[in-house]
């Protein structure tokens, strides 16, 4: 995700990034190192979680008060355009421009309550459907002017929406930009599956895509849109599509099938298994004839035994080994 968000931005001229971490930030670091994508990266590091306004306070010093900047939630996917959008933030002169998403049901995001076209009143955070004063949500994509700073406590857990937004909104300094196109908060199993299904249509929609070094038998049919990455081996006999997203290295054996579905790179399907609306993490083994069916996730190192069926909602935490039937919602821990 964040590979993509700094593409994105790169392609809108951005050419310096700052990302604020704390948790696996050791991770990050080696794997975006100094430059990514023709992208300078720096790094913010937040000693405890710091809540959504102190990672902005965090990296004051290495923004050096001298112009607008860009914050950007990290589990967002968006195109918000974002040449326009600080065109008007200028024109506004807001203290802090937020991109503006409109949904059919509010209910689980901030929803702003407009004063007039541009200018936020305030907001509203989850209200019920029928009570939310607009449709139009926040986004996760801010402008904000160095002055915002005034206003975050140094080294403090802050919220920027209760705690910043509603004095920038008495002061009339707080604005909103309304944004058409694709927008995806993948906090939910649906909306990330949603997100992969919209961008594999876009790149794949007639023809599957299939990396360097992948093998894949004669007899094995690729509906599109599928993506499989590279160094894949698909045996005789599979179906792999439509909405099938395989990544580097995975094994899948003869006469399996996977269908609106998300494998992750190292992971082996063994023979004859079926996966259905599901994830399969990093380095999980699935056994012969197993079924996935909606919303199962299976983590990182998981082994699920042969002929085991999970499913619908059963998420499987990392390094679980699975050998009997699930076939009713549950976590296991």
């Amino acid at each position: 995700m964040l590979e993509w968000t700094v593409e994105k931005l790169a392609e809108e001229g951005v050419d310096e990034i700052i990302l604020a971490v704390n948790y696996l930030a050791d991770m990050l670091k080696r794997h975006f190192k100094t430059r990514f994508n023709g992208v300078r990266i720096r790094y913010s590091i937040d000693p405890t979680p710091l809540g959504t306004g102190g990672p902005i306070k965090q990296a004051q010093r290495l923004l050096e008060n001298k112009e607008t900047f860009l914050a950007m939630n990290g589990d967002i996917l968006s195109e918000a355009p974002i040449k326009s959008m600080l065109k008007a933030h200028r024109e506004t002169g807001a203290i802090v421009t937020i991109a503006l998403h409109k949904v059919e049901d509010p209910s689980r995001f901030g929803v702003a309550k407009m004063a007039n076209q541009t200018r936020i009143e305030a907001f509203i955070e989850k209200p019920k459907k029928r009570e939310a004063p607009s449709s139009w949500i926040n986004a996760g994509i801010y402008l904000m002017e160095p002055d915002v700073f005034n206003y975050i406590d140094t080294g403090k857990k802050v919220s920027t929406e209760r705690e910043v937004f509603p004095i920038l909104a008495k002061m009339e300094k707080l604005h909103g930009f309304k944004c058409d196109g694709s927008w995806f908060d993948i906090g939910k199993f649906e909306d990330y599956m949603n997100a992969n299904h919209k961008f594999l249509a876009r790149i794949s929609r007639r023809t599957p895509m299939v990396g360097d070094g992948t093998k894949v038998s004669s007899s094995t049919r690729l509906i599109p849109p599928v993506v499989i990455n590279r160094k894949v081996e698909i045996g005789d006999d599979c179906i792999i599509g439509p909405y099938a997203v395989i990544d580097d290295h995975v094994e899948i054996e003869r006469r399996s099938e996977i269908a609106r579905s998300i494998i992750f790179r190292e992971a082996k399907i063994r023979e004859r298994s079926s996966i259905n609306g599901s994830i399969v993490g990093e380095n999980a083994v699935i056994g012969k004839e197993a079924k996935l069916r909606g919303g199962t996730i299976v983590s990182d190192y998981v082994l699920v035994r042969d002929n085991v069926r999970l499913g619908p909602d059963v998420i499987v935490c990392p390094h679980k080994e699975v050998d009997r039937s699930i076939l009713k919602p549950m976590h296991i821990k």
